[in-house]
């Protein structure tokens, strides 16, 4: 454990891809967003902007650059790649976890404020909102969780198979979706497909974010075991 939390302290040296890159992409963006719903016209409806989340798909490149700018240095450093795995995943845990908070908490003062003094959502989002404050929480952690362990287990496919490997990997995505598009047109099933996100909630779609993150997180380790630094 000790290896571990010293793992995650060496992430943290550069505080400025794990911390001030994040802080400047949610500030700007939400201020763009916010100056563009000032400029459409108030028509009484709430305006809404998904901007706000633009922080979110940063940890995918964070998952990326944790492996590829710290993995070679930290088996230099005799780290074992367990506590190397460990001490980054629960650092980007807690930095999932914390922005989570910090997306519920900007909701509340968002509501506070009659969305900005503009009528307008970035944070809280209708569908989300309406859901209990933990399950909000507990959403903006899965989906940033998995975006991470999207980047995470890319990086960890490059360090063990190189180019050939990712592109494979890639590709190999590529196809499972378009079997599953191309299944649901075969099918004639698309109108189940679009009842079944209708009728999804927000704790159930955490649970099926929080389910791909677990698969990837299982799939990175059993690639890392094997990479070259």
């Amino acid at each position: 454990m000790n290896r571990a939390l010293a793992v995650a302290r060496m992430q943290l040296l550069n505080k400025w891809i794990y911390l001030g890159v994040p802080a400047i992409i949610l500030v700007v963006s939400t201020l763009v967003a916010l100056a563009i719903l000032a400029l459409i016209p108030d028509t009484g409806s709430s305006r809404m902007s998904f901007a706000g989340q633009a922080v979110m798909w940063y940890f995918l490149s964070i998952g990326v650059q944790a492996l590829i700018l710290t993995f070679p240095f930290s088996q230099a450093m005799s780290v074992s790649r367990r506590s190397f795995y460990l001490g980054t995943l629960g650092l980007f845990a807690v930095m999932a976890l914390g922005l989570g908070v910090l997306y519920w908490l900007l909701g509340l003062v968002e509501e506070a404020t009659g969305g900005w003094g503009i009528n307008a959502h970035v944070f809280a989002l209708p569908w989300i909102a309406e859901s209990a404050w933990h399950t909000q929480i507990l959403l903006y952690f899965a989906l940033s969780t998995l975006l991470f362990m999207f980047g995470f287990w890319f990086a960890t496919v490059y360090k063990r198979w190189r180019m050939t490997g990712l592109m494979a990997a890639v590709i190999g995505l590529a196809l499972v979706l378009l079997g599953a598009v191309a299944a649901a047109t075969w099918t004639q099933s698309w109108a189940e497909v679009g009842a079944w996100f209708v009728r999804l909630t927000p704790l159930a779609l955490t649970g099926w974010l929080l389910l791909g993150g677990v698969v990837l997180a299982a799939g990175s380790y059993g690639t890392l075991r094997r990479a070259i630094p």
